[in-house]
């Protein structure tokens, strides 16, 4: 049965979760997100419990338990002047973190050094802080793809879903890839894909049909107007199932600009899905945008999870 069809919708409506990654980096991104949240621009958000501002997040998603917030599993701690390590205090951390105790800036330190059993760890360490402020996370996924394996082939995906199952919640994995173009992968990379979603259903976690995203970096030449059309060319290309779409939104302020790298291109996320021209594009698709809690819904009515 299609995840669609599982979830209660028609086989061939276009599904969408957009989430908004990297709730809890900062102030001005907390203030952003929230907006976009209480207005329902957004699904849901993830949380990223090693930074600074993750109290701030997590207090405010516990005082809305009716919006979807997950947590956002961090080993990579990407800007020169704001860096954040582990949470985990009780347990070893020496293979996660660069000789001044930060993650590493990018993944494939992560996937060439990292401990598994210290994953692990970490892994539930920031699950277990987010529920020691009162969160009820509806899902998880994974800041800069670190557990992927994207850049040496080395993954933590085994380990991963068992935390997510451990805990209930589903996991930000697509079972069809994608080429830019939004076309399926060739036959290669979707065994690939296929062989990891049966790792997934085996261990009884729900997981997307398909991930999309515009580019993280500003582009060259690239104002709001581009990227509005190249959202909604994105939005057109949509397949019947299961899409989730990343962004991640923030308000542009002397905090933001401080340290990150992009700042302009967050700004101008903050914006996209409240534009009437996208808004009009989602309508005009017949786009349905839904919620992560339904498929915890579905993961723990399967699995019979008991909270």
């Amino acid at each position: 049965m299609s995840l669609a069809k599982a979830l209660g919708y028609g086989e061939g409506e276009k599904l969408l979760l957009i989430n908004a990654d990297d709730f809890g980096l900062c102030h001005s991104v907390n203030s952003g997100i929230q907006q976009l949240l209480l207005d329902q621009t957004v699904s849901s958000a993830t949380l990223m419990m090693p930074c600074g501002w993750a109290r701030e997040a997590a207090l405010w998603s516990a005082r809305h338990p009716q919006i979807d917030v997950g947590v956002h599993f961090t080993f990579t701690s990407e800007w020169d002047l704001y860096r954040w390590g582990p949470v985990n205090r009780k347990g070893k951390t020496d293979s996660l973190v660069t000789s001044e105790n930060y993650f590493p800036k990018e993944s494939k330190t992560v996937e060439q050094l990292a401990d598994p059993d210290q994953v692990k760890e970490e892994l539930i360490a920031q699950i277990e802080m987010a529920l020691a402020m009162g969160m009820k996370p509806s899902h998880a996924d994974n800041h800069m793809g670190s557990m992927y394996g994207l850049a040496t082939g080395r993954h933590f995906l085994p380990i991963v879903l068992d935390v997510c199952a451990s805990y209930g919640l589903p996991f930000r994995l697509p079972r069809f890839l994608l080429e830019e173009n939004g076309q399926i992968a060739p036959p290669e990379l979707a065994e690939q894909a296929k062989q990891l979603a049966q790792l997934a259903d085996s261990k009884g976690v729900v997981i997307l049909d398909y991930l999309v995203g515009l580019p993280f970096q500003l582009q060259d030449g690239e104002d709001f107007h581009s990227l509005k059309a190249d959202m909604r060319m994105l939005l057109k290309s949509l397949h019947p199932g299961v899409t989730e779409l990343i962004t991640h939104p923030s308000l542009v302020t002397d905090e933001l600009q401080a340290f990150h790298g992009q700042p302009l291109k967050r700004g101008m996320e903050l914006e996209l899905f409240r534009d009437p021209d996208i808004q009009k594009t989602l309508q005009d698709e017949g786009i349905r945008m839904i919620r992560w809690r339904e498929l915890q819904k579905l993961q723990r009515d399967r699995t019979g999870f008991k909270t």
